[in-house]
Protein backbone atom coordinates (compact mmCIF):
# COMPACT_ATOMS: atom_id res chain seq x y z
CA UNK A 1 0.00 0.00 0.00
CA UNK A 2 1.36 3.47 -0.31
CA UNK A 3 1.91 5.82 2.44
CA UNK A 4 -0.77 8.49 3.59
CA UNK A 5 -0.31 11.39 5.84
CA UNK A 6 -1.55 9.48 9.13
CA UNK A 7 0.04 5.84 7.82
CA UNK A 8 3.41 4.81 7.08
CA UNK A 9 3.76 2.72 4.32
CA UNK A 10 5.78 -0.43 3.80
CA UNK A 11 7.22 0.63 0.52
CA UNK A 12 9.30 2.84 2.37
CA UNK A 13 10.05 0.42 5.30
CA UNK A 14 14.41 -0.39 5.30
CA UNK A 15 14.02 -3.74 3.91
CA UNK A 16 11.87 -2.11 0.45
CA UNK A 17 12.81 1.46 -0.21
CA UNK A 18 15.02 1.82 -2.85
CA UNK A 19 14.64 -1.84 -3.69
CA UNK A 20 11.26 -3.21 -4.16
CA UNK A 21 10.00 -2.19 -7.26
CA UNK A 22 7.28 -2.85 -10.42
CA UNK A 23 4.57 -2.16 -8.18
CA UNK A 24 2.90 -0.68 -11.71
CA UNK A 25 3.29 -4.54 -12.74
CA UNK A 26 0.35 -5.93 -9.94
CA UNK A 27 -1.57 -2.86 -10.84
CA UNK A 28 -1.92 -3.40 -14.72
CA UNK A 29 -2.87 -7.20 -13.13
CA UNK A 30 -5.24 -5.88 -10.93
CA UNK A 31 -7.14 -3.60 -13.16
CA UNK A 32 -7.06 -6.55 -15.71
CA UNK A 33 -8.68 -8.50 -13.02
CA UNK A 34 -11.34 -6.29 -11.75
CA UNK A 35 -12.74 -5.59 -15.24
CA UNK A 36 -13.12 -9.73 -15.61
CA UNK A 37 -13.81 -10.56 -12.13
CA UNK A 38 -14.30 -7.42 -9.97
CA UNK A 39 -13.63 -8.02 -5.92
CA UNK A 40 -12.47 -11.91 -6.29
CA UNK A 41 -8.81 -11.95 -7.32
CA UNK A 42 -7.14 -10.63 -4.12
CA UNK A 43 -3.85 -8.25 -4.34
CA UNK A 44 -1.65 -10.72 -1.85
CA UNK A 45 -3.08 -13.84 -4.32
CA UNK A 46 -2.14 -11.69 -7.59
CA UNK A 47 1.75 -11.44 -5.95
CA UNK A 48 2.23 -14.88 -4.74
CA UNK A 49 1.29 -16.45 -8.19
CA UNK A 50 3.43 -14.10 -9.84
CA UNK A 51 6.29 -14.98 -7.63
CA UNK A 52 5.29 -18.76 -8.63
CA UNK A 53 5.50 -17.49 -11.87
CA UNK A 54 8.62 -15.71 -12.33
CA UNK A 55 10.54 -18.94 -10.49
CA UNK A 56 9.10 -20.81 -13.75
CA UNK A 57 9.88 -18.26 -16.44
CA UNK A 58 13.58 -18.38 -15.06
CA UNK A 59 13.77 -22.17 -14.85
CA UNK A 60 12.88 -23.12 -11.39
CA UNK A 61 9.87 -26.28 -10.41
CA UNK A 62 5.88 -25.35 -11.04
CA UNK A 63 3.91 -25.77 -7.72
CA UNK A 64 -0.08 -25.42 -7.43
CA UNK A 65 -0.61 -22.37 -5.59
CA UNK A 66 -3.45 -22.06 -2.97
CA UNK A 67 -5.85 -18.86 -2.96
CA UNK A 68 -8.10 -17.33 -1.11
CA UNK A 69 -5.69 -15.03 0.58
CA UNK A 70 -7.44 -11.47 1.43
CA UNK A 71 -5.38 -8.16 1.85
CA UNK A 72 -4.33 -5.99 4.84
CA UNK A 73 -6.45 -2.91 5.72
CA UNK A 74 -3.78 -1.00 7.10
CA UNK A 75 0.07 -1.03 6.29
CA UNK A 76 2.45 -1.52 8.91
CA UNK A 77 6.26 -0.33 8.45
CA UNK A 78 7.10 -1.44 12.08
CA UNK A 79 5.96 -5.25 10.92
CA UNK A 80 7.59 -5.21 7.98
CA UNK A 81 11.31 -3.82 9.39
CA UNK A 82 10.59 -6.61 12.54
CA UNK A 83 9.66 -9.82 9.88
CA UNK A 84 11.31 -8.85 6.72
CA UNK A 85 15.44 -10.31 7.57
CA UNK A 86 18.19 -8.15 7.47
CA UNK A 87 20.81 -8.79 4.85
CA UNK A 88 23.32 -8.39 8.32
CA UNK A 89 21.37 -10.96 10.22
CA UNK A 90 23.50 -14.11 11.37
CA UNK A 91 22.55 -17.71 11.08
CA UNK A 92 21.18 -17.75 14.34
CA UNK A 93 18.88 -14.86 14.41
CA UNK A 94 17.59 -16.12 10.94
CA UNK A 95 16.73 -19.15 12.31
CA UNK A 96 14.95 -17.96 15.52
CA UNK A 97 13.08 -16.06 12.59
CA UNK A 98 11.75 -18.43 10.94
CA UNK A 99 11.14 -20.84 13.50
CA UNK A 100 8.67 -17.52 14.95
CA UNK A 101 6.63 -18.98 11.97
CA UNK A 102 6.98 -23.11 12.24
CA UNK A 103 9.55 -23.11 9.61
CA UNK A 104 12.10 -25.30 9.21
CA UNK A 105 15.78 -24.87 9.05
CA UNK A 106 15.56 -26.70 6.01
CA UNK A 107 12.51 -24.58 5.27
CA UNK A 108 15.07 -20.97 5.94
CA UNK A 109 17.68 -22.35 3.50
CA UNK A 110 15.59 -23.24 0.84
CA UNK A 111 13.51 -20.45 0.91
CA UNK A 112 16.81 -18.22 0.69
CA UNK A 113 17.72 -20.21 -2.26
CA UNK A 114 14.61 -17.60 -3.80
CA UNK A 115 18.50 -15.59 -3.96
CA UNK A 116 19.32 -17.42 -7.26
CA UNK A 117 17.68 -14.72 -8.80
CA UNK A 118 17.85 -11.16 -8.53
CA UNK A 119 20.33 -8.61 -7.42
CA UNK A 120 20.92 -6.77 -4.41
CA UNK A 121 22.25 -3.12 -3.51
CA UNK A 122 26.22 -2.27 -2.24
CA UNK A 123 24.12 -0.61 0.58
CA UNK A 124 23.58 -4.08 1.94
CA UNK A 125 26.88 -5.13 1.84
CA UNK A 126 29.22 -2.23 2.48
CA UNK A 127 29.60 -2.95 6.41
CA UNK A 128 30.63 -6.68 5.03
CA UNK A 129 33.49 -5.22 3.13
CA UNK A 130 34.90 -2.61 5.40
CA UNK A 131 33.35 -2.85 8.71
CA UNK A 132 31.99 -6.56 9.80
CA UNK A 133 30.81 -6.24 12.83
CA UNK A 134 32.52 -3.15 13.76
CA UNK A 135 35.96 -4.46 13.05
CA UNK A 136 37.31 -2.11 10.45
CA UNK A 137 37.73 -4.78 8.26
CA UNK A 138 36.04 -7.29 5.75
CA UNK A 139 33.88 -10.40 6.87
CA UNK A 140 36.81 -13.01 6.83
CA UNK A 141 33.99 -15.51 5.12
CA UNK A 142 34.97 -14.53 1.67
CA UNK A 143 36.58 -15.14 -1.36
CA UNK A 144 39.41 -12.88 -1.99
CA UNK A 145 39.12 -12.79 -5.64
CA UNK A 146 34.99 -12.07 -4.69
CA UNK A 147 35.87 -9.48 -2.31
CA UNK A 148 37.97 -7.75 -4.60
CA UNK A 149 35.03 -7.49 -7.60
CA UNK A 150 33.13 -6.65 -4.55
CA UNK A 151 35.21 -3.44 -3.59
CA UNK A 152 35.09 -2.33 -7.55
CA UNK A 153 31.75 -2.64 -7.52
CA UNK A 154 30.67 -1.26 -4.20
CA UNK A 155 33.89 1.27 -3.10
CA UNK A 156 33.39 2.85 0.47
CA UNK A 157 32.40 6.20 -1.06
CA UNK A 158 30.17 5.10 -3.76
CA UNK A 159 26.58 4.93 -4.97
CA UNK A 160 25.08 2.75 -2.56
CA UNK A 161 22.10 2.08 -5.07
CA UNK A 162 24.70 0.32 -7.32
CA UNK A 163 23.37 -3.63 -7.30
CA UNK A 164 24.85 -7.07 -7.79
CA UNK A 165 24.06 -10.30 -8.80
CA UNK A 166 22.43 -12.50 -6.12
CA UNK A 167 24.76 -14.94 -7.48
CA UNK A 168 26.58 -15.86 -10.15
CA UNK A 169 23.38 -16.33 -12.51
CA UNK A 170 21.26 -13.78 -11.08
CA UNK A 171 18.30 -14.45 -14.56
CA UNK A 172 18.33 -18.14 -13.84
CA UNK A 173 16.81 -19.90 -10.91
CA UNK A 174 18.88 -22.69 -10.01
CA UNK A 175 21.41 -24.24 -7.17
CA UNK A 176 24.05 -22.03 -8.15
CA UNK A 177 23.27 -19.92 -5.04
CA UNK A 178 24.18 -22.80 -2.96
CA UNK A 179 27.79 -23.48 -4.86
CA UNK A 180 28.58 -19.87 -4.15
CA UNK A 181 27.68 -19.83 -0.60
CA UNK A 182 30.75 -22.95 -0.45
CA UNK A 183 32.80 -21.23 -2.23
CA UNK A 184 32.14 -18.48 0.05
CA UNK A 185 30.94 -16.14 -2.63
CA UNK A 186 27.46 -15.02 -1.21
CA UNK A 187 26.87 -11.42 -1.61
CA UNK A 188 24.54 -10.43 1.61
CA UNK A 189 25.80 -11.67 4.73
CA UNK A 190 22.06 -12.75 5.56
CA UNK A 191 23.24 -15.47 2.48
CA UNK A 192 27.06 -16.36 3.27
CA UNK A 193 26.32 -16.73 7.47
CA UNK A 194 24.41 -20.10 5.99
CA UNK A 195 27.03 -21.86 5.10
CA UNK A 196 29.87 -20.14 7.44
CA UNK A 197 28.28 -19.56 10.79
CA UNK A 198 26.17 -22.59 11.37
CA UNK A 199 26.51 -26.76 10.94
CA UNK A 200 22.95 -27.01 10.41
CA UNK A 201 22.66 -24.31 8.06
CA UNK A 202 26.25 -25.91 6.23
CA UNK A 203 24.49 -29.05 5.52
CA UNK A 204 21.32 -28.33 4.29
CA UNK A 205 23.65 -25.67 1.69
CA UNK A 206 25.83 -28.24 1.00
CA UNK A 207 23.37 -30.73 0.44
CA UNK A 208 21.46 -28.22 -2.32
CA UNK A 209 24.84 -27.17 -3.96
CA UNK A 210 25.17 -30.91 -4.89
CA UNK A 211 21.47 -31.62 -5.77
CA UNK A 212 19.17 -29.68 -7.46
CA UNK A 213 15.99 -31.48 -7.35
CA UNK A 214 16.79 -31.81 -3.70
CA UNK A 215 16.60 -28.11 -3.31
CA UNK A 216 13.70 -27.59 -5.89
CA UNK A 217 11.57 -30.18 -3.54
CA UNK A 218 12.41 -28.03 -0.52
CA UNK A 219 12.09 -24.87 -2.05
CA UNK A 220 8.61 -25.68 -3.29
CA UNK A 221 7.80 -26.91 0.25
CA UNK A 222 8.65 -23.98 2.31
CA UNK A 223 6.47 -21.72 -0.42
CA UNK A 224 3.80 -23.27 0.43
CA UNK A 225 4.16 -23.40 4.25
CA UNK A 226 5.04 -19.75 3.82
CA UNK A 227 2.21 -18.75 1.71
CA UNK A 228 -0.67 -20.63 4.16
CA UNK A 229 1.02 -17.92 7.22
CA UNK A 230 -2.49 -16.09 8.36
CA UNK A 231 -2.64 -12.50 9.20
CA UNK A 232 -5.12 -13.05 12.52
CA UNK A 233 -6.35 -9.64 11.25
CA UNK A 234 -9.78 -9.11 9.22
CA UNK A 235 -8.76 -8.33 5.38
CA UNK A 236 -10.51 -7.12 2.08
CA UNK A 237 -10.28 -7.88 -1.69
CA UNK A 238 -8.48 -4.47 -2.47
CA UNK A 239 -10.22 -2.40 -5.51
CA UNK A 240 -6.52 -0.71 -5.89
CA UNK A 241 -3.52 -2.82 -4.56
CA UNK A 242 -1.97 0.75 -3.27
CA UNK A 243 -5.02 1.40 -1.16
CA UNK A 244 -7.64 -0.09 1.12
CA UNK A 245 -11.20 0.28 -0.15
CA UNK A 246 -12.02 3.16 2.17
CA UNK A 247 -15.00 3.60 4.68
CA UNK A 248 -16.61 0.75 3.00
CA UNK A 249 -17.11 -2.49 4.18
CA UNK A 250 -14.97 -5.21 3.11
CA UNK A 251 -16.32 -7.56 0.37
CA UNK A 252 -16.86 -10.84 1.25
CA UNK A 253 -14.73 -13.53 -0.37
CA UNK A 254 -17.15 -15.09 -3.01
CA UNK A 255 -14.60 -18.30 -3.51
CA UNK A 256 -13.61 -20.90 -0.91
CA UNK A 257 -10.75 -20.42 0.90
CA UNK A 258 -6.96 -21.98 -0.73
CA UNK A 259 -8.39 -23.20 -3.68
CA UNK A 260 -6.10 -24.66 -5.86
CA UNK A 261 -5.05 -23.24 -9.57
CA UNK A 262 -2.53 -24.50 -11.76
CA UNK A 263 -1.35 -22.68 -14.82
Amino acid sequence: MDATPTMAGEKEALSNINSLRSFEVVDEVKSALEEQCPGIVSCADIIIMAARDAVVLTGGPNWDVRLGREDSLTASQEDSDNIMPSPRANASALIRLFAGYKLTVTDLVALSGSHSVGEARCFSIVFRLYNQSGSGRPDPHMDPAYRQALDALCPLTGDQNVTGGLDATPVVFDNQYFKDLVHLRGFLNSDQTLFSDNEGTRRVVTQFSQNQDAFFRAFIEGMVKLGELQNPRKGEIRRNCRVANGGRPPLEKQVAPFRVVDF
